[in-house]
């Protein structure tokens, strides 16, 4: 019986990949990008670079020089797919000429399908959450499937977002309802979504403000949001209710909330918390909000696009709450600027991606280079320096897994190899732990998580002896000399060469063990490597 449930299981998970792979056209024709197409994109990032340059200049400090290409394009491939860049990737952007291979690198992941189901992960996290929430109304799965299609499409953001709040419909075949409905509770009298969580989300994901603090009182400190701004905002939602063809709004169905002093509830009218002349003054309530917010003037709206964006590429938002941004400002230059492009290009996500890697504070080194002196908390502060920050947990357990790989796993490797990898990273993120919805809240590691990286099964598993499936044996094997055997390792773990140093530490350390079990130093090495404070870092 147990091991047909796990046929089943490992049958169904099979069948899901491989509808997946085909979901999506893999082979779509390389096109001009944005970036290409106007002479626009140079200028602005010509002003992102003054900008930062301003603020080193009034903060009296030097810049960090720029990192080595594959150091930037490790960030490229942690930032985008979850993972560091194969061998196989690497190989293929060496015939890149320096100049050219940050965009080049880009156009690569915009075509691999990794970007948007990874980012479409990310996503989700700050619009549904990371729990699986009420079982028979909500699909997390087909949510993400869907967003991950938008982004592989490159569909404009203000698009994607409107049929999220206005969505209608099953749950199943409309999966963009499902941000509707994981709000549902299961357990109440109500059976309708939730109007103040839904409000929450809107005005957090979407709008950069924490205006939910204010659910149950006015603010006590002088803020300009009060009680009635919030459920004014959930009263949009009001009118959204459950039926027999699933989502669908009642026309009659007042909002209504007992306020925090008074003795019975009331109806709620439906107004927005600031700009109200945006407001379409047709369409259903949830049909209009879904406009306003999305409005090309609603300066928030483009503001929180470009500090989500900011922040899963730097692993840090340029503003602090990623979801508080202060609504009167002050602002960073930077952010003003990019909002502005954001909105110029239709709110293109990839073309915002683009822009921000080719600025020079994204290609900032981590670390300065002798004989400059460390960088320190101004140069953090500043942007002078690339932030250091730890690597995701589902990062690390993804890079694991591809160092360990020749060629890069992606949609076109072989099912058994994604199989593999979907158990073995689901099985370390138990137990590793998983960052939640507040992703970007500084944290430090723990020894239970290291001594699991040391001694763990996924290390295990992927550096033990296997010329089937483990690059430590493969390199082993197949390299022709100590030297070339530790370059290639370097390059799998960490995406750059051995220094002299370490080349000639490491080449010494296999040349003693040249009559001896060979297979087993390279497993040591890789150990060595994957334990390294510098592999569990973004740098």
């Amino acid at each position: 019986m147990l091991s047909l449930i796990v046929i089943t299981l490992i049958t169904s998970i099979a069948f899901t990949l491989l509808w997946n792979k085909n979901h999506f056209d893999q082979s779509k024709p390389t096109t001009l990008t944005s970036f290409e197409k106007t002479n626009t994109f140079n200028t602005t990032v010509e002003k992102l670079d003054q900008a930062f340059e301003k603020n080193w200049q009034q903060a009296g400090i030097q810049a960090l020089t720029p990192a080595p290409p594959l150091t930037i394009a490790r960030r490229l491939s942690l930032a985008l797919t979850g993972t560091i860049p194969s061998i196989e990737e690497i190989r293929a952007q060496q015939s890149v000429s320096n100049d050219q291979l940050t965009q080049s690198h880009l156009s690569q992941l915009f075509q691999d399908r990794r970007w948007s189901d990874y980012t479409s992960e990310r996503l989700a996290r700050s619009y549904v959450g990371t729990i699986n929430g009420p079982f028979l109304v909500y699909r997390r799965r087909r949510l993400t499937d869907w967003l991950s299609k938008q982004l592989f499409e490159n569909r404009p953001y203000d698009q994607l977002v409107r049929q999220l709040i206005s969505a209608k419909g099953i749950w199943t075949s409309r999966p963009e309802v499902n941000f509707i409905t994981v709000t549902i509770d299961e357990n109440k009298d109500k059976k309708g979504p939730d109007e103040a969580k839904l409000a929450a989300r809107v005005s957090r994901a979407f709008l950069g403000i924490r205006i939910d603090c204010m659910e149950c009182h006015n603010d006590k400190f002088g803020d300009r949001w009060k009680q009635k701004d919030f459920h004014q905002l959930a009263a949009f939602f009001g009118k959204a209710q459950m039926s027999l063809t699933g989502i669908r709004d009642n026309g009659e169905k007042p909002y209504q909330y007992r306020y925090r002093g008074k003795k019975e509830a009331q109806d709620i009218p439906s107004q927005v918390p600031f700009n109200p002349e945006w407001l379409p003054a047709t369409g259903n309530p949830r049909e209009q909000l879904a406009q306003w917010v999305t409005h090309q003037r609603n300066r928030p709206f483009a503001r929180s696009t470009v500090n989500r964006i900011w922040a899963l590429l730097f692993n840090k938002p340029l503003v602090e709450p990623i979801d508080d941004i202060p609504l009167d400002g002050p602002w960073p230059a930077a952010m003003e600027i990019l909002a502005d492009e954001l909105v110029a290009h239709d709110f293109d996500l990839q073309h915002l991606i683009r822009i921000i890697a080719a600025t020079q504070v994204f290609q900032l080194d981590s670390r300065a280079q002798a004989p400059a002196p460390a960088p320190t908390e101004a140069h953090e502060k500043n942007w002078a320096s690339f932030p250091l920050t730890r690597l995701r947990p589902e990062q690390v357990a993804r890079s694991v897994i591809q160092s360990a790989s020749i060629t890069t796993i992606d949609a076109h490797s072989h099912i058994i190899q994604r199989l593999m990898r979907f158990f073995q990273q689901g099985d370390f993120l138990k137990r590793y732990g998983d960052a939640g919805e507040n992703e970007f809240t500084p944290s430090g590691g723990t020894i239970p998580q290291r001594l699991l990286l040391m001694n763990g099964k996924l290390l295990h598993e992927r550096t033990k002896e296997n010329p089937l499936l483990n690059a430590s044996t493969r390199i082993g094997i197949l390299s022709t000399d100590h030297q070339q055997a530790v370059q290639t390792a370097y390059l799998a773990i960490f995406t750059r060469p051995p220094e002299k140093n370490e080349l000639s530490y490491f080449t010494q350390q296999l040349k003693q063990l040249e009559n001896k079990n060979r297979d087993q130093a390279m497993e040591d090495l890789f150990w060595i490597l994957l334990n390294s404070t510098e592999f569990s870092w973004n740098h």
